[in-house]
Formats: C-alpha cells, structure tokens, sequence
C-alpha cells in the first residue's frame, strides 16, 4: 500500500474513533475544561496524530492508547458523580477573588492573576469598578462569576412588585418557505389560523424565510426579499386601547349621568376594568 494511502486510511479511521470518544466523554470535553479533561483532551489527540502519520507503528497499540486515556477520565467522571472528594480532587475547586466587597490578594497570587487580568474579567461582565461588586469567584473552568453590591444590581419586576406575562418559548413555524408542522402544532395553532395571520399582512408562505409564534401566540415573520417592509402587529395594542376607552367613558358616564343609581353602577363597573387592565396589561403591552 503506498505511504499516502496509508496515512489516509488511518487518519480517517482514527477520526471516527475521536469522534466515538468524544461523543462517549460527553458536551463537557467541547466546553470550558477542567485541567483534567484539557490534558486528556490534548493527549488522545497527539496519540491519534502520532499513530496516524507513523507508518511503522501498529494502529492497534495507538488504539490501546487511546483507549486507556478514554478509560480513565470516563471512569473518574462516573465516580465523580457520587464523590464530592473525588470531584473536587479531579476538577478542582473555585477561588474567591471578592468577598464582602474586599479583593482577596492572597487568592489571587495563589491563582498568579495580576490586578489587570483581574480587572479585565470584571470588564468581560460588564463591571468597571471594583467597589460595584459584592463577591466574586473564579470557577474551575476559568470564568469570573460576579454578584454585585445589591444597590448595583440591575431593578427587576419582581423588585417593583410588578406582575409580568409568563414567557414560553417561541415556535419557528416557517423556515425556508416551508411549513414546520410539529412547532406549528406545539404552539397550539393550526395551518388555517397561519394562513389567516400571512393573508392579515399579505405576504404567502412561500416569500416567508422564518416565521415564529412568540410567547403570546403572535406571528412574526423575516422574508426573502428585505426591501418589502411589514406592519408591525396591532391587535394586542388595539384590544389594549379598546378596553382602556371603554374604562374611561364609563367614569365618563359617572360623572355626567343624574341618576345616581346610574352612576353608581357606572362606578362599580369602571372599578372591575381599571383591576382587569392591570391582570392584562403585561399581556397586551408590547
């Protein structure tokens, strides 16, 4: 067999047996890694390089190899999963950088991070002021997590007080032309409703490139051509408007009927929309 056959043959056998590994290691060995799983990592990789240039060595001793670097992080992995001692040992533990608001400098030159590099991991968080943040922990994986002072941290609904929409994911619908039916039918809809909402802004299927139902079950579509521009959707804003004028003659109608069995019915029953407008507000408000 020539040497060029040769190196190929081998290099795309041992490409589906990284693949194999890989795949049996699990996601963690394509994110972030520990200094375990970076050593083994690199190591099964020269190993396959080296067996599939070298032309005098057995591809079965390159395997034995590979095998025994695959063996022992997936075996260490699966007891991982039941010791914290042996997870900690293998993974490593996180190193606190902030805590109460003070930078530990003993951790950091244990971590042999400078100031800078400290610095410039706030920044990648969005934090430029080392007074903002409150604790601060390097993970095993080399990521800053941060948690700011309680002043600094961004005002939420849930802060205020305020009721908001639950949010579900949105469905892609439309792709490429063609209607995807399974999401169509997992957001609740059928292929007459779709057809109606494309007729409402005149558009076909076929000129839609992506077409998605949002939390709420309202249709937003990007086309092929980006010249066309699309109206915006009206019905949530125009319900919302509606009920909002309806509220507002009713108190109307208090206060210029006579009558004052009217008014009071005209009250009671402006009263029940201004409490239904704030359930439904965060429904209907884009």
């Amino acid at each position: 067999m020539p040497d060029w056959l040769g190196i190929a043959t081998r290099s795309l056998a041992l490409l589906l047996v990284l693949f194999l590994l890989t795949k049996w290691l699990g996601k963690k060995q394509i994110s972030q890694l520990s200094f375990f799983e970076y050593i083994n990592g690199i190591t099964i990789g020269s190993i396959a390089a080296e067996v599939a240039t070298g032309l005098d060595k057995k591809i079965a001793h390159g395997l034995i190899g590979m095998g025994v670097w695959f063996a022992v992080p997936f075996i260490v992995g699966i007891i991982s999963l039941k010791s914290k001692t042996v997870r900690d040992f293998a993974e490593g533990k996180g190193t606190v950088f902030i805590q109460d608001g003070k930078v530990m400098e003993d951790n950091l030159k244990k971590e042999k991070y400078t100031v800078d590099e400290l610095l410039a991991k706030l920044r990648d968080k969005n934090v430029f002021q080392v007074a903002d943040v409150e604790f601060a922990i390097l993970e095993t994986t080399g990521t800053l997590s941060v948690l700011l002072k309680k002043e600094n941290q961004p005002i939420t609904a849930k802060v205020l007080n305020m009721a908001v929409a639950p949010i579900k994911e949105s469905q892609t619908v439309i792709m490429d032309g063609e209607i995807m039916h399974e999401p169509l039918s997992s957001s609740g809809n059928s292929l007459e409703w779709l057809e109606t909402e494309l007729d409402k802004i005149g558009v076909s299927i076929e000129n839609v490139f992506i077409g998605q139902v949002d939390t709420y079950g309202q249709l937003t579509v990007d086309l092929f051509d980006d010249k066309i521009k699309l109206p915006s959707p009206q019905e949530k804003p125009l319900l919302l408007a509606t009920i909002k004028k309806c509220q507002a003659d009713l108190e109307l109608f208090a206060l210029q009927t006579n009558s004052q069995s009217a008014k009071e019915i005209y009250q009671k029953n402006s009263e029940k929309l201004k409490e239904a407008l704030k359930k439904v507000t965060p429904f209907l408000s884009n």
